[in-house]
């Protein structure tokens, strides 16, 4: 079937079901960022596989809401499927529930999967469509997966230990601070959805979504056990062994008939992960935000220094493939997509690379300006020796995840060009080499990285920075540095964030330079950041005279604490390019 096809069998079932609309949100029973296969069901409706994009269908309309990253992608993946693209952040554009407010009559009803709904989301849904008199139904069986004839099964893929030389910290240690958390607030248990949580809680990983190393389960904590609800095929005997100690394991089908036996004990669950379903299932729950999320955004000692290695090593592989850039493109046949693949080829090369951290972007010229491309074989460019190449990529590896994102001078370059990309780096540094006090939080200093920008009318619509896991997510909470962080969270010793100010330039050019960096003590009362990434920052495109001359010092100890950990590790023929590309400017 087609998009149309598959629209109008979809309306068949909402008349069966007694719907006016349906709502196919694009997340999963556990809120996952990234999706595994079997559940992309937004994707297989509609044709649009961009990672963010919710879908609404009524009995004559339907309208696919996503931001400007896929604006472009999604207008022609859309193309002629009877789907209306709705561009959020434009001038006029509703909400969905706007819209759903505005094409429904009062009495009509919405009907949507209470597995894909977070108790905010339904919570938010019911509160937006009663006010105008519309119904919200929560139908237990999904539409899209009543028509999905082919739909994928849940992955198999093994359930794996995450060591403790790696973890730097026991699972059992974990539940013991976890449980004195849950005893402050008399919770008899807490039930865990988040994917990620659940992977950091009980040191376990998996490869059942692209990019993330989760294993697709849920979890339930008692103040003396705990069980974890998977698919049991997945656990092999020695590692079933090994979480015995700690962990009894349960089919993922499970979940709702034991949470039933908890009567009315009282019960502690995320509202931003747990899922509707769930919660309804929960007579005495209390919504608050999981523990988890606090104690695992402080990354220990050991996991310090294994994030320190993993970006040594992932800096050679950058080293390599800049290196191998330079000479490749001016010889032509280089495209966005074969570089990405060469990127992701060098990464491969570390015996301890496991996957890529996220898709890669990988940005020529006015693809660069589009904040979070998804190179495609339609829109591939051909990469030419003048102008500026973003590429924005990471890797997972068992001790650390990266991200990591350098954008290069193909060749010639515009004034334009050299001037923004000067005033992002000066961005970069002035936010970075600036220590701040204890009790400040990444909104406060984001003016920091924003400020050259400014004193040029030019500005970001990003955010500069966002936490990031420990082989886990390479999007991680709570704390971020930007101008959305509603909850204001307190920067901490331990934390680890990207720090990536950024310009664009519609249909011309993009920059942006990230690295990854500590929040670190520097004296009492004070902190500072301690840079992770370990990659040379192209000083071609700088425009010296913009720079101050604490700016080029910091740039110049940059470059050459990089020589000095990189170096080791490369033959001479690179150890040589390294020492050129991280020579003192100024």
């Amino acid at each position: 079937m087609n998009a149309k096809q598959k629209l109008k069998a979809i309306r068949e079932l909402m008349k069966k079901n007694g719907l006016n609309a349906y709502y196919i949100p694009s997340v999963d029973p556990h809120q996952s960022e990234y999706l595994p296969e079997c559940w992309k069901r937004r994707h297989w409706l509609s044709g649009f596989n961009g990672s963010a994009g919710d879908l609404a269908v009524t009995t004559t309309k339907a309208a696919l809401w996503t931001d400007s990253r896929y604006f472009l992608q999604a207008e022609i993946q859309l193309a002629g499927s009877g789907i209306t693209l709705m561009r959020l952040g434009d001038p006029g554009v509703l909400a969905m529930e706007q819209w759903a407010c505005k094409v429904l009559k009062k009495g009509q009803v919405l009907g949507v999967d209470p597995a894909v709904m977070s108790v905010n989301a339904a919570m938010s849904l019911e509160t937006s469509l009663q006010s105008e008199g519309i119904k919200v139904k929560y139908v237990a069986r999904n539409l899209v997966d009543q028509l999905w004839k082919d739909q994928p099964e849940k992955s198999l893929e093994p359930l794996q230990l995450h060591a403790k030389k790696f973890a730097g910290e026991s699972a059992i240690s974990k539940l013991k601070r976890l449980r004195e958390e849950m005893k402050k607030g008399d919770y008899a248990a807490q039930i865990i959805g988040a994917l990620d949580e659940i992977a950091w809680l009980f040191n376990i990983r998996s490869s059942d979504i692209l990019c993330t190393p989760v294993a697709i389960s849920y979890a339930v904590v008692t103040r003396r056990g705990a069980t974890l609800y998977i698919d049991e095929r997945k656990v092999s005997k020695s590692v079933r062994k090994s979480l015995a100690k700690y962990l009894k394991i349960k089919s993922y089908k499970d979940i709702g008939s034991d949470l039933k036996k908890m009567k009315n004990a009282k019960v502690l669950a995320d509202p931003a992960t747990t899922n509707k379903w769930i919660a309804d299932h929960l007579k005495n729950s209390v919504f608050s935000t999981s523990p988890i999320v606090a104690m695992r955004a402080i990354k220990n000692p050991v996991q310090i220094e294994g994030l320190k290695e993993a970006h040594r090593r992932d800096g050679v592989a950058l080293v390599k493939f800049i290196k191998w850039l330079e000479a490749a493109v001016p010889e032509g046949g280089i495209t966005e997509m074969s570089a990405a693949e060469k990127l992701t080829e060098f990464r491969a090369e570390d015996k301890m690379f496991r996957d890529i951290s996220f898709d890669t972007i990988s940005g020529y010229a006015g693809n660069g300006a589009i904040v979070h491309y998804t190179v495609t074989p339609e829109s591939s460019k051909d990469l030419k020796p003048r102008g500026l190449y973003l590429t924005d990529s990471g890797g997972q590896y068992p001790d650390g995840t990266t991200d990591i994102t350098r954008t290069i001078a193909l060749g010639k370059l515009t004034k334009r060009e050299k001037k923004m990309y000067t005033l992002v780096l000066k961005g970069n540094i002035n936010i970075t080499m600036t220590p701040f006090p204890d009790g400040m939080s990444g909104q406060r200093l984001e003016i920091l990285a924003r400020q050259p920008l400014f004193q040029h009318c030019a500005n970001y619509g990003h955010g500069t920075g966002h936490g990031v896991g420990h082989y886990l997510g390479v999007h991680e909470g709570p704390m971020s540095i930007s101008p959305r962080d509603i909850a204001n969270v307190h920067l901490q010793t331990g934390h680890f964030l990207s720090i990536e100010p950024g310009h664009y330039e519609a249909g011309k050019f993009g920059v942006r330079i990230e690295n990854l960096a500590f929040v670190a003590d520097k004296k009492p009362g004070w902190m500072e950041w301690d840079v992770a990434t370990l990659c040379p920052i192209d000083t071609t495109p700088i425009d010296v005279d913009l720079m101050l001359p604490d700016e080029l010092n910091w740039l110049n100890k940059y470059h050459k604490r990089v020589y000095k950990e990189l170096a080791p590790m490369l033959d001479n023929e690179h150890k040589k390019w390294l020492r050129k590309k991280t020579k003192a400017i100024g």
